[in-house]
């Protein structure tokens, strides 16, 4: 009797199990919450917010999110829209959050002020980050919901709204901190760069109802077949055009976190074959995984295929193949015809097939152009595979291969040197200047306000710093540090990084 209600209660089990597997999975859904705040009590009133969060509302409906719009937010209000917004998303969804209204970084860290933020002096700072809502916070709250991704836009990047005449300000200079350490699967793009103003209108002609930001931002999101990042890209490059014809200059950032690439309105076009099954409506899609193109290769391809790392030196490139397959031989070409040309050998022996290890690398002249390198490999068992195409983009390679080493040589951007005065010395940042886009710094200041002039780019010698460029600055006697922030040629920041004598 024991062993046959063992049994049953076994097949039970099993039977349960397999009505949870038959049940549909939680569907992944679009939920955004957008807050525009113009009616300030205390702080100079806005003109656009308000419409900037309906323009934005409008367009996340277009692409299938359940919007919800809120405006002129008190403290308390505003908490209550970020609960609605926390009970509405669940675990697996693409969340967006999009604020209009005044934004102010304290100490590093982003506030979103509600309509009823008071009209703090110099030294109260702390009644601001009582009455605001930290942006973080946000980011946790969605974390916290287990969201898939989390899409965060701030056109908040305005002047600092508690400078009144005759007082002492809040210190800071407006606008947010950039936001460079996001957890995973977060975006987050702003509407201009550190210590940049947010332009409202082009001029006293423009009667456009939204923020340059927002109206350019909001229409690429619906061009079809952008993953965000090229939706950002092209923003923060009309925003920017357009701020130059009024001399200004505004810059949106963004800061990726994402495993997948996000695609908001159907992803990138690819051929299908006639007969093939119409693809579903982009607005069920919530974020779709990165999309893989078919790489050429013969039958019996490797998954194993090469990588390639580039590296620009004087003399030109070094190109080093990465195989994890043992390999007895290396061969390559430029293109889809010629001679596979080999590698050679190395004076060490590969353990895994004790014999002497092919050389992994090429050299190419510095003027190459753009090409697809052909390569392939022989493997342990003495088979052919490949050839395996590698692009190579000169451009593309060199900002990545110097943005790469000041990453890693953080340490040596700045020198300080005694003679005839103090110098501080940023020959580092000259050399890999194709990377940067701008370098600010900070005289015995924390925040980097001064920008320092670079040489531009020459493709032909990167590394070379011209004969009538100066890499140093004089500085008074009694400097004890100076700050630097590099703002990438991405748009990306760097961290604010601090150099003492």
């Amino acid at each position: 009797m024991t062993r046959w209600l063992s049994r049953l209660a076994a097949l039970i089990g099993i039977a349960l199990a397999l009505l949870t597997l038959a049940q549909p999975a939680h569907a992944e859904k679009r939920v955004a919450l957008v807050i525009g705040n113009n009616d300030y009590k205390n702080v100079p009133k806005l003109q656009k917010a308000v419409n900037d969060a309906r323009t934005m509302g409008d367009t996340l409906k277009q692409l299938g999110f359940s919007v919800m719009v809120a405006e002129n937010q008190t403290r308390q209000a505003f908490s209550q829209s970020l609960l609605a917004f926390d009970k509405a998303v669940e675990p697996g969804d693409t969340a967006f959050f999009f604020y209009a209204g005044h934004g102010f970084e304290i100490a590093g860290q982003n506030f979103l002020l509600p309509t009823d933020v008071p009209a703090a002096a110099e030294g109260q700072e702390e009644l601001v980050r009582d009455a605001s809502i930290l942006a973080d916070r946000i980011i946790e709250r969605l974390q916290n919901r287990k969201v898939r991704t989390a899409i965060l836009v701030f056109d908040a990047c305005r002047n600092n709204p508690f400078e009144r005449n005759g007082t002492r300000a809040v210190a800071g200079g407006g606008g947010l901190a950039p936001m460079t350490q996001l957890p995973e699967g977060v975006f987050s793009v702003f509407s201009a760069g550190p210590r940049q103003t947010a332009l409202d209108r082009l001029s006293n002609n423009d009667d456009n109802p939204n923020s340059v930001f927002t109206r350019t931002f909001a229409k690429e999101l619906t061009q079809p077949g952008l993953n965000l990042v090229q939706v950002a890209q092209r923003t923060r490059r009309l925003v920017s055009e357009m701020a130059e014809t009024v001399s200004h200059k505004q810059i949106p950032v963004y800061f990726d976190q994402m495993v997948d690439d996000v695609f908001l309105n159907g992803a990138a076009a690819r051929a299908q074959p006639e007969t093939a099954k119409p693809a579903e409506p982009s607005q069920k899609i919530a974020a779709l995984p990165p999309v893989s193109m078919p790489r050429t290769a013969p039958s019996g391809d490797s998954v194993n295929a090469p990588i390639a790392m580039f590296s620009r030196h004087n003399g030109g490139w070094t190109v080093v193949f990465s195989i994890a397959d043992p390999t007895l031989g290396i061969s390559w070409r430029i293109g889809d015809s010629g001679e596979f040309r080999e590698t050679g050998f190395i004076d060490t022996l590969d353990p895994r097939t004790r014999k002497r290890m092919p050389n992994p690398s090429i050299e190419l002249a510095a003027d190459a152009p753009a090409a697809t390198i052909q390569v392939r490999y022989v493997d342990a068992s003495g088979d052919l595979q490949g050839p395996f195409p590698i692009r190579f983009d000169p451009e593309a390679a060199l900002i990545r291969d110097q943005r790469k080493i000041l990453d890693m040589t953080a340490t040596s951007w700045l020198s300080f040197r005694e003679f005839n005065g103090l110098l501080v010395y940023y020959t580092h940042l000259m050399s890999y200047r194709c990377a940067i886009r701008e370098v600010r710094v900070g005289i015995d200041s924390a925040v980097p306000d001064k920008v320092l002039k670079m040489p531009p780019c020459d493709p032909r010698d990167p590394s070379v710093i011209p004969h009538d460029s100066q890499p140093y600055l004089k500085l008074a006697p009694a400097t004890k540090s100076v700050s630097v922030e590099l703002t990438y040629r991405d748009g990306s920041v760097s961290e604010i990084k601090s150099f003492r004598r």
